[in-house]
């Protein structure tokens, strides 16, 4: 709506103003968080974890995703050097650094430079992950192995999408 009276009904008798939207904005993003088709979950390079991409900001270098695991045990040792933000739809999961456990309805916030293991509990998770600028994954002894950023993940995904007969371009509908 360009029109800066335009309204919305959000009701039987309530109206709403809705101020113009900017040429320039972005289309939203709105997609079931877990995907019905399997389709849309991207192997992730642990057996047994899939990642579904909703977000991938090119612009900030941030993803959201979400992350299923249905396995148990170890799944990845790493830290990020921006500030990370999960919200746990279903099951539960730990850092094995800590004596907490992150079950259904938990928010975690995971401060920049934090590293850890992420350990799968038994049963399906789904946790969603707001990501910033990068994950890297590391040793033992904290060192380097490697690392993933949106446009390696945008890339993953799209592999995924093409050969499970989506498209390569299938991703780009989470690009902005």
């Amino acid at each position: 709506m360009s029109n800066p009276r335009a309204t919305r009904t959000s009701g039987p008798s309530a109206t709403v103003p809705v101020p113009p939207t900017s040429p320039w904005s972005p289309e939203e993003i709105v997609e079931e968080a877990v995907a019905g088709d399997e389709r849309e979950w991207v192997p992730a390079s642990q057996a047994g974890v899939w990642i579904r991409p909703l977000l991938f900001d090119t612009v900030h270098g941030a993803w959201v995703n979400v992350v299923r695991m249905r396995t148990e045990g170890f799944i990845s040792r790493h830290h990020h050097p921006a500030p990370v933000h999960a919200h746990v739809l279903k099951g539960s999961w730990r850092y094995l650094e800590r004596d907490w456990v992150a079950t259904e309805g938990s928010y975690v916030f995971e401060p920049p430079g934090d590293t850890h293991t992420l350990w799968a509990n038994p049963g399906e998770s789904l946790t969603v992950f707001h990501i910033s600028a990068c994950l890297v994954e590391v040793d033992e002894a904290g060192n380097p192995l490697s690392h993933t950023d949106v446009f390696s993940r945008i890339e993953q995904a799209s592999r995924h999408y093409a050969a499970v007969g989506l498209g390569a371009d299938y991703v780009k509908k989470y690009i902005r």
